[in-house]
């Protein structure tokens, strides 16, 4: 995601790039940025220095493990500078973080970047309601290979709004054991790891004679760092808060 964003932010309209920020033990510590990521020097070396990141710069978009939640957003809130979070599989203490690093300024925390997904979230919470709980639901997500986490975050997000849409509370299922009927009350998620798929994620309804699947899928990574980027131009100068998807994008003329 680093070097995609490297190399979009090349053509964008109003942002640039000020800094790079890498693990110490990373091979490409200390390597000019443009180089690694296959272009022309920028003179923008990578560094390990997080104050240094977040010296002079108006925002920080963050694609890195969720553990770097909790020494990032702290030194965002400390020089007022705009975070911007992509990473997956948080854990209660990093979203703790976020939240107060909130308070002194503002963070965008998106689970996905993908416009899509984010429309994809807005019908399956109305689905929900209008299939009512007759209708069983079931997520299914695929994803490259090296991926960590699972299920993926948006896979979790998409079962939030399929829960805030339903009458009777569900609960999350991730795999399903043998010989264990399925519940009323439940969301079965389920995940595919292989290859170099970008992302897929579908939500099945499934009632008695009939289904409704609702399907996304991202054909490229680019889709994410554009609306990262989008995000990150549209948050700086926000006052203090957390902000996701359906800010800004009921903010966009």
């Amino acid at each position: 995601m680093g070097l995609r964003l490297t190399h979009l932010l090349q053509e964008h309209p109003t942002l640039e790039i000020a800094g790079a920020l890498v693990r110490g033990s990373s091979k490409h510590c200390g390597k000019d940025l443009g180089v690694v990521a296959g272009l022309s020097t920028l003179g923008i070396n990578l560094s390990d220095d997080i104050a240094e990141a977040f010296a002079n710069v108006d925002a920080v978009i963050d694609f890195s493990a969720p553990a770097a939640c909790q020494s990032l957003a702290p030194e965002a809130a400390r020089h007022g500078v705009a975070y911007v979070v992509g990473s997956t599989g948080l854990s209660d203490d990093d979203r703790k973080a976020l939240a107060q690093a909130a308070q002194q300024t503002p963070v965008f925390l998106a689970a996905n970047f993908s416009v899509g997904i984010h429309v994809l979230s807005e019908v399956v919470r109305k689905a929900a309601a209008m299939l009512g709980n007759d209708f069983d639901i079931e997520i299914n997500e695929t994803h490259h290979r090296n991926k960590r986490d699972a299920p993926s975050g948006t896979a979790w997000r998409l079962g939030e709004a399929a829960n805030e849409g339903r009458t009777n509370a569900l609960q999350n299922i991730y795999g399903r054991p043998s010989g264990t009927p399925r519940a009323d009350d439940e969301i079965g998620y389920s995940a595919i790891r292989g290859g170099d798929v970008a992302g897929e994620h579908t939500v099945f309804f499934l009632g008695q004679g009939e289904r409704l699947e609702l399907t996304h899928r991202a054909g490229h990574r680019d889709i994410f760092v554009r609306g990262a980027l989008g995000a990150t131009a549209w948050i700086i100068g926000r006052p203090p808060g957390l902000y996701g998807m359906g800010d800004w994008l009921r903010d966009a003329p």
